[in-house]
This record gives C-alpha cells, sequence and structure tokens, in this order.
C-alpha cells in the first residue's frame, strides 16, 4: 500500500470565477471548454443574483493548467465586462483563477505552477495578469481584495493613468477585463443573509469581522444589498479554516447582527468546502440552504471525480428516483447511449485478435474507437442535460421588479430553455448516427455476440426516444417559431432514420443466427 501511494500523480484543485451567472448558453460553453483530460469539473454554480459562475476543477497540475486556459479562452472570447454588471466584485470576464495544492504537490510547487500559468495566460490571450496570495510577487498584492480594488471600472481607469499596472500582459484592460492567478489553501466562501435592507449595517459588520478591520483572523469579508431578495448580505472568504472556522464566522456575524436587531435568514457556501471545516450538526446550526454534502464536500467529490459517469449505480438511481428535478429523462438518454455504445466495444473485443475473425479486425478496430469516444461525449452530455435545466431553473429565479428586470429575465429564461433542448437534441443526433456501427457489430463480429449488438442498437435507439421527449418538453417553453420550427423538422427526421437504422439492425441479427 505504501509503494502505491509514492506512485499516485499530484493532484491539484482549480477554483475558475467567471464573470457570468444569467446566460445558459455561455455558462455551458465555458464549462465544456473546462473538460479537458486529465482534468474532471467537480463542481459548478451560476449565481443569476451575483452574475457569476463558479467552477471548481481537479486534476494533475498540467490537465489543470491545459483546462483553465481552455475555459479562460472561451470566457474572454463572449463575456463584455463593459456589459457587466452584477453583485459581485469582479475586474474580469475570467476573474480569478486560484490553483490549490490537494495531493502529492507542495504549496511552493503551487506557487510555481501559477506563476508559470499566469505569464502563459497574459501571452496566449492578451489579457492583463495579476498575481496574488501565495504567488503575489509584491506583498501589496497577496489580498485579492487589493488586486481588485475598485473593479474593473476602477481598475481599467488606473491602468490607463499608469497605476497598479499588471504582472504580465499589455498595460490596458479591454473588454475581457484582467484575471487575477493565484496559489493559496482551501478556502470556504460563506455567504450569510440578514433581515432588513440597511446597506450600511451590513458593511459596518463585514467590517469588523474581517482581518483587515481588527476582527477574525484569515477572515475578509464585505457587505451589501441584495434588492432580489429584500435583504443583505454578509459575503465571507474564510481563506484558512483551520485559523477561523465557519462556525466561529457564523457566530460573529450573529452576533454582530442581532446587536442591530437583524436576523440571520439562512447562509450558504458557494462552491465546495474541506470536510474538516464542518461538524456533523453544523448544517443546521448554520441554517445552510441548499447544501449538498455529496456534490459539495470537496473530498467526495475527488474520490468519485465527479459526474454521473462515476457515480456507484444506486447513487445515480436514487437520485433519479428523488423529488430533485435534475437528473432526469435526458440525463438516462445520455446514460442509455453510454451503454450502447460500450456493447458495440464489447463485441469488437470479442472480435479483434480472433483467428476466426482477422478479415474484420482492422474496421472493428475502427468502429471500437468511434464508439470509446462516443462513450465519453454521452457521459458528458448527461451531466449537461442535467446542468442545463438547473440553468432554466436559475432563470426563472431572476429578479422582475422593474420592467429592464422582466426583460432580462425573459430573455435569460428564452436562452436557457433552448440550451435544455439542445443538449437532448445533441444526444439524439450522436445516438442515430452510431447505430450504424451497432450494425456493423453484427454483421462483422463474433457471432456469440451478436445479441450484445443488437442489444447496443435498441439502447441507441431508446436513447434517442428519451432525447427526443426531452427536446419536444424544453422547445415548447420557446418563443422563436423558426427555432422551434427548426428543432420539430430535425427530431421528425432523426425519428424516421432511427426507425429505418433499428429495422436494419434487427434484421442482421436475424441473419447472422
Amino acid at each position: 500500500m505504501r509503494g502505491r501511494r509514492a506512485t499516485e500523480e499530484p493532484l491539484v484543485v482549480c477554483v475558475p470565477n467567471f464573470s457570468e451567472g444569467r446566460r445558459a448558453d455561455v455558462i455551458e460553453q465555458i464549462c465544456a471548454a473546462l473538460q479537458v483530460p486529465g482534468a474532471t469539473l467537480v463542481y459548478r454554480q451560476a449565481d443569476a443574483e451575483h452574475h457569476r459562475l463558479d467552477t471548481t476543477v481537479v486534476g494533475n497540475p498540467d490537465a489543470v493548467r491545459r483546462s483553465a486556459l481552455a475555459g479562460a479562452a472561451k470566457a474572454v472570447e463572449l463575456i463584455d465586462m463593459t456589459q457587466h454588471h452584477g453583485g459581485h466584485p469582479r475586474m474580469g470576464a475570467v476573474d480569478v483563477i486560484p490553483f490549490v495544492p490537494l495531493r502529492g504537490i507542495s504549496m511552493d510547487g503551487c506557487v510555481e505552477l501559477a506563476r508559470a500559468f499566469a505569464k502563459e495566460l497574459a501571452d496566449t490571450l492578451g489579457i492583463p495578469v495579476y498575481l496574488y496570495d501565495r504567488a503575489a510577487l509584491v506583498p501589496e498584492r497577496a489580498s485579492l481584495a487589493e488586486v481588485r480594488k475598485g473593479e474593473y471600472e476602477g481598475l481599467r481607469d488606473a491602468v490607463a493613468r499608469g497605476e497598479r499596472l499588471p504582472d504580465f500582459g499589455p498595460h490596458e484592460l479591454g473588454r475581457a477585463g484582467a484575471t487575477a492567478v493565484a496559489a493559496r489553501k482551501a478556502l470556504v466562501a460563506f455567504n450569510m443573509y440578514l433581515s432588513g435592507t440597511d446597506e450600511t449595517a451590513a458593511k459596518v459588520i463585514a467590517r469588523a469581522v474581517r482581518e483587515s478591520g481588527g476582527g477574525l483572523p484569515a477572515v475578509r469579508a464585505i457587505g451589501f444589498a441584495v434588492p432580489e431578495r429584500a435583504c443583505v448580505t454578509v459575503s465571507m472568504n474564510l481563506v484558512d479554516v483551520e485559523v477561523t472556522g465557519v462556525r466561529a464566522a457564523f457566530d460573529a456575524v450573529r452576533d454582530l447582527a442581532g446587536e442591530r436587531g437583524m436576523d440571520v435568514l439562512d447562509s450558504e457556501i458557494v462552491g465546495l468546502v474541506p470536510q474538516a471545516a464542518l461538524g456533523p450538526d453544523d448544517v443546521a446550526y448554520l441554517r445552510l440552504e441548499g447544501f449538498d454534502a455529496d456534490t459539495q464536500i470537496l473530498e467526495r467529490l475527488v474520490s468519485a471525480g465527479g459526474g454521473i459517469a462515476t457515480q456507484t449505480i444506486d447513487g445515480f438511481l436514487d437520485a433519479l428516483a428523488s423529488d430533485a428535478p435534475t437528473p432526469g429523462g435526458g440525463a438516462v438518454a445520455g446514460l442509455a447511449a453510454a451503454s450502447g455504445a460500450a456493447l458495440i466495444s464489447m463485441v469488437c473485443s470479442l472480435t479483434i485478435d480472433k483467428p476466426k475473425f482477422e478479415d474484420a479486425w482492422d474496421r472493428m478496430r475502427e468502429i471500437q474507437t468511434e464508439v470509446d469516444e462516443a462513450r465519453g461525449v454521452f457521459l458528458a452530455l448527461a451531466d449537461q442535460d442535467a446542468a442545463s435545466f438547473n440553468e432554466v431553473m436559475a432563470a426563472f429565479k431572476l429578479p422582475k421588479d422593474s420592467e429592464e428586470q422582466k426583460a432580462e429575465r425573459s430573455q435569460a429564461i428564452q436562452r436557457a430553455y433552448e440550451g435544455a433542448a439542445r443538449v437532448p437534441l445533441e444526444v439524439v443526433e450522436r445516438a442515430v448516427a452510431l447505430m450504424p456501427a451497432a450494425t456493423a457489430s453484427i454483421e462483422l463480429g463474433n457471432p456469440n455476440a451478436a445479441s450484445d449488438g443488437l442489444s447496443a442498437a435498441q439502447m441507441l435507439y431508446a436513447a434517442a426516444q428519451c432525447a427526443i421527449a426531452n427536446v419536444k418538453i424544453n422547445a415548447a417553453g420557446l418563443k422563436d417559431e423558426a427555432t422551434v420550427a427548426s428543432m420539430d423538422a430535425e427530431v421528425q427526421a432523426l425519428t424516421s432514420q432511427a426507425h429505418g437504422l433499428l429495422e436494419s439492425a434487427m434484421g442482421a441479427f436475424a441473419a447472422r443466427i
């Protein structure tokens, strides 16, 4: 066992935050870009109120570096900071990219990684990059708050005056803004929502609890109004929970709020949290809303690898049977298609290098390469289906107090519905496109596995039918008649094609036996 541990590859956690929490299509594209070989996107949360996307990627150092660069490139392409407004401080399209050592790598190793990445990011994307926390080149930039002071607009103006120049990249902030890169310990992003609308009181409380104001060590805090909820929040980063834990921070804010006649409505942990940061009774004590230990405790996700692909069968079925709206039929469609692809690969494995079927080896190798790649794509689509519908629900939670907010909410809902329809539509397209491979595996493969080839065709057909139902129900929420008509036409064509391909597979099976 000791020898095996010695050969385990180092793991790094990267927590890129992006200045987008409302446009479902942009969120999906950024998250898709983050998924590269060797790195796993284990967490994502789009916050429409703060207009921010929080993600977490785990993998070996090189894979995490490639993931962060790909996600940043997509954000720079799609986000215009001159048009961005949200409740959370921000300085760029890709706002922060911190690297956190998890296993087999020291903090010094993460510092080296962060500094090399910062230069690569600036050189590749042509954006200003600042180093903070442990990776900071100068002491005054150790604090993210100091680096991000004035947010996008303030930093843009300061740089234009020749002040607060970046560590790497151009001395000018364009539409993508600037990015802050760090090496740091795992932190806990902890928000407390307080009754009332007294923003000044929230700011006073935040100043009192943060370290820089003489409050709790290793605590950074800001206070601001949340008009969408008719309350205020104290938003904290607990940068070292071994120094100041979540419960200590909660108690301090609760007591200060009580002195001002304010109550704690609830609290939330944004993103992931180390197992040691929460005690057995803390979820209730802290009045945590929406906390899911299975998806937010870092160690659980790292051990599982994240996503449907690494869940146990029982775990996935329990989630499917719960009252949560996701995962649902669209995720099942992706999983069914992945199962069909795996069955085709099985037939290939039972055929390749078997002397009786030498004439089919080359073709079966081609098929196996195709279906093994498709299996991973289908599993990713299963996760994307659940995430895309979560964006629909998030869009419905956007504020609608003014005419402008109503219009923005309506547009966000439409974008989210379209995204939720296009993911299962891709499942249909890919499942139908793979059905001829199932028929070929029946015709050319080991005849003893012909039933597996037919089962693959039937699974792909079932996946297509499940996904079509999800396309239709989400497209029903769209107001753009041209988009709906285009989707309907494509679905009809694919339905007809799938029927014909299933009949071909059944005919091949009958002939083979």
